[in-house]
């Protein structure tokens, strides 16, 4: 896992190395820099595979292509066995990144079809005078650049703060991108948080003319549901079994200390008993953080799985007051704001984790791919809401609904309700958006004083929704979450907090053979009778007990809402878009009102954010 950046044009006054030191947390093992034919590339490495032969910038034994790669190729052996039967010669003993190169030399663009892992890479071909760069079909690796042809210049960097280093890159928030976060909680690719920046969306490639400043971005996968055949449940459950397994063996091959998130959910759970699988008995690290609030701790059942499958378990408890002390730090080195609060515990656990390992195997996209999210049971219900509840009733249902108390406990039954009767009026393809918003429609008109509606605000949303080819609502929420909410927010998150501390973190749901197989999976076998993860929790139960596979989901979060109600937080309305709504809303919070954690949250990441950095 490394970071990477990079520019076309002249290197004056030492921009490169400056672009690379702002990635020393992503690779402080070692540093490469390059620069030839008005081409600049560097990287920053955190050994994983091949120590001594995997430097970067690589080149190809000809010095046609040269290459800057972050990520992790799981089938690069593989894919080595069969470049070597068409000719290629390889020099380092098992190096992924030159199996990249070799596979470019054979299969130019379309090289990415065949891979398997997370990446986001550059290869400068010096006979074509191009740039080829591509990020993963899910995105876990960040991939940001900057276009401007009239000056002739493209940068590229794994942080939108490095990126930002070389000077003719604007240190401008973009407007657009602003909105965007205060309704999402998160930044939608391609938009960045700065003036001009993208991000380049997973799935996708981009080629860039080094002679013309051409550029041209293309989508080169995609999710969409395939139902394949009527099989039987014990069929399907054998066959993702099966997947995730090879799907975990993949990913435990590194040339340093691995362990496992163990958060006793799951997802976390089901990646642990495969992985203790693969180790001899009690060698397993896993690891686990607790909490002093009960409505958020999970720890007990962590260790329940980690007595059962033998794993040397280390845990370590947290108080939340204590934990809360660490956030300026934390926004200071967040690249770009991210309102997912569950950042904290995620980097806590990952600092503790990197104590003893290098890499470590989460559960991420279980959720998604599986329908594991409270809203997939609330489709339903909308539907029905919808049907029968006429628009000029709504109001007076919110009215109701806004006179429940107030509480801060971890999915509590009054938020809940709240949001739904806020969302489940609108049209299906923003339901889930806005049961998810940290603002109100109103308060965003307020807040911007713009006429747009939610159309325009969730465009992302809604073409996440729309583009998946089924009329179930259960496939197309789980576009949703696939295609925009878990590579924009989750992944990013986890990259983040990991990256910080230096931890890699592999995500075996994530491998492309358990998301064709769940592609396949009926919408039924997904959620039903109301139960999320149907068909995981009935493949998981030759592994692991019921009291784990059926327990209440609690995710992974902090009490920020409490945090805010009792001072403990707060935000600087002055750094805000809208001084006077966020001033208000954190009035209304305070006074046990309103329950507006979300907003109160993604402000506080937004403002500290910004000062941080000296965003304009």
């Amino acid at each position: 896992m490394c970071g990477i950046a990079g520019f076309v044009g002249k290197d004056e006054g030492d921009i490169l190395r400056r672009m690379t030191t702002r990635l020393v947390h992503r690779g402080p093992d070692a540093e490469g820099l390059w620069s030839g034919e008005g081409v600049n590339l560097g990287h920053r490495r955190l050994s994983i595979l091949d120590l001594e032969g995997g430097g970067q910038p690589m080149w190809s034994a000809n010095e046609r292509d040269g290459i800057v790669f972050n990520g992790e190729i799981y089938n690069f052996a593989e894919l080595r066995e069969a470049l070597e039967k068409c000719g290629h010669v390889f020099h380092t003993d098992h190096s992924d990144t030159e199996v990249l190169l070799a596979a470019y030399a054979e299969w130019g663009e379309d090289m990415v079809q065949c891979l398997n892992g997370m990446w986001s890479f550059v290869i400068f071909d010096r006979v074509k005078k191009r740039l080829f760069a591509s990020r993963d079909r899910f995105g876990k690796k960040p991939f940001y650049y900057y276009h401007a042809p009239a000056k002739g210049l493209f940068a590229f960097a794994s942080e939108l703060t490095s990126l930002i280093e070389h000077p003719d890159v604007p240190r401008s928030v973009s407007a657009m991108a602003v909105r965007k976060y205060f309704a999402y909680g998160y930044v939608p690719a391609p938009l960045a948080m700065t003036e001009g920046a993208h991000k380049l969306p997973g799935g996708h490639s981009l080629t860039l003319d080094l002679a013309t400043q051409e550029l041209r971005v293309w989508r080169y996968w995609d999710y969409q549901p395939e139902p394949g055949a009527i099989r039987s449940v014990e069929d399907w459950s054998e066959e993702l079994r099966s997947l995730l397994a090879a799907a975990v063996r993949r990913r435990m091959v590194a040339d340093v200390p691995l362990g496992v998130f163990l958060s006793g959910g799951i997802d976390s759970s089901v990646i642990a008993v495969l992985a203790a699988r693969e180790r001899p008995p009690g060698e397993l690290l896993t690891f686990s953080i607790g909490f002093d609030e009960p409505s958020y701790d999970e720890l007990p059942y962590a260790e329940r799985v980690a007595k059962l499958i033998g794993s040397r378990h280390r845990t370590e408890t947290l108080s939340m007051e204590g934990t809360r002390t660490l956030l300026r730090g934390i926004f200071e080195r967040l690249d770009e704001p991210n309102g997912d609060s569950s950042l904290l515990p995620t980097y806590l656990l990952s600092k503790f984790t990197r104590r003893e390992v290098t890499v470590a195997l989460g559960g991420d996209g279980g959720d998604e791919l599986f329908a594991g999210y409270a809203p997939f049971r609330a489709l339903r219900a909308a539907a029905f809401y919808r049907a029968i509840v006429p628009k000029t009733l709504h109001p007076a249902i919110i009215a109701l609904a806004d006179r429940l108390p107030v509480s801060h406990r971890y999915l509590s039954a009054d938020y809940a309700f709240k949001r739904f009767v806020r969302g489940a009026a609108l049209p299906a393809s923003l339901w889930i958006p806005s049961w998810m918003s940290g603002m109100d429609l109103s308060d965003w008109r307020e807040c911007f004083g713009r006429e747009e509606n939610f159309e325009e605000i969730f465009s992302e949303a809604i073409e996440a929704w729309d583009g998946i080819h089924s009329d179930d609502p259960v496939d197309k929420a789980t576009g949703f979450f696939i295609r925009l909410y878990m590579q924009e927010s989750v992944l990013a998150k986890v990259d983040r907090a990991s990256m910080m501390n230096g931890l890699e973190v592999r995500a075996p749901f994530l491998d492309p053979h358990v998301v064709d197989f769940a592609r396949q999976i009926p919408a039924a076998w997904r959620l039903r009778g109301g139960q999320t993860k149907f068909l995981l929790k009935r493949a998981t139960r030759k592994l692991l007990p019921d009291s784990i596979i059926y327990r209440r989901k609690k995710g992974f979060g902090v009490p920020v809402g409490k945090w805010f109600a009792s001072g403990a937080l707060k935000i600087n309305p002055s750094l805000m878009p809208c001084p006077n709504v966020a001033e208000r809303l954190q009035r209304e919070h305070v006074s046990g009102r309103y329950n507006h954690r979300l907003f109160l949250w993604n402000a506080l990441v937004f403002g500290q954010w910004r000062a941080a950095n000296d965003i304009l």
